[in-house]
């Protein structure tokens, strides 16, 4: 563990263009954390990586001593190690209820992102990830954020696969404003700008 003591400032290893890499980046930019970022290959990891992280995953979390991997693991330590601004509700109910719906963006939508990437029964995956995403345009047209007035995890990591949907051959129709003006103010917003790798921009470069 010598690598880990080396290091003053947290570090974290991210793909450039890696999803879940992508949503720890925004909570990382969100709370204004001052931070190393690392680029590495998921499909070439370092030795470093490898000294830290058995399984060679991205993204790893380097905070002085504490080692973490997984991005729901890493956004929640972040916003306990840096309580402001909060990015969970403060009562365990709501907590739990944002939780669970972390659960469901992970096994729903970006179940059939991974498809569409994998080209695995693409054509019905991309159909199916359309139409689910649009289904609940009142739901986003409700409030200023998903399922809230306050940015929070949610959106954190749903922001990442909404930029990624020209990559995934996904064009929301003008009619579904909620979600077109959603998506308007996750992008515009700082933290998500200051985000982004150049390989993410080139994603939606005009």
């Amino acid at each position: 563990m010598a690598i880990v003591a080396k290091r003053t400032i947290m570090s974290l290893f991210s793909e450039v263009d890696d999803v879940y890499s992508h949503q720890v980046r925004i909570v990382l930019a969100e709370k204004g954390v001052n931070v190393e970022i690392l680029a590495v290959k998921q499909d070439e990891p370092t030795e470093d990586l490898l000294a830290l992280n058995p399984y060679g995953t991205l993204p790893t979390l380097i905070d002085r001593e504490l080692v973490l991997y997984e991005a729901r693991i890493i956004m929640e330590y972040l916003d306990e190690r840096f309580p402001h601004p909060p990015l969970l509700p403060v009562y365990p109910v709501a907590r739990a209820e944002t939780r669970k719906m972390m659960h469901r963006i992970e096994q729903d939508w970006y179940h059939l992102m991974s498809s569409i990437l994998k080209d695995e029964n693409t054509e019905q995956a991309r159909a199916n990830l359309y139409t689910s995403l649009t289904s609940l345009d009142p739901v986003f047209a409700d409030k200023a954020f998903f399922l809230s007035d306050e940015f929070s995890l949610l959106d954190c990591a749903l922001a990442p696969l909404l930029w990624r949907l020209p990559k995934l051959g996904i064009e929301i129709a003008p009619e579904f404003e909620g979600l077109t003006a959603y998506m308007q103010r996750l992008f515009k917003r700082e933290s998500f700008q200051t985000s982004l790798t150049d390989a993410e921009r080139q994603l939606r470069a005009a």
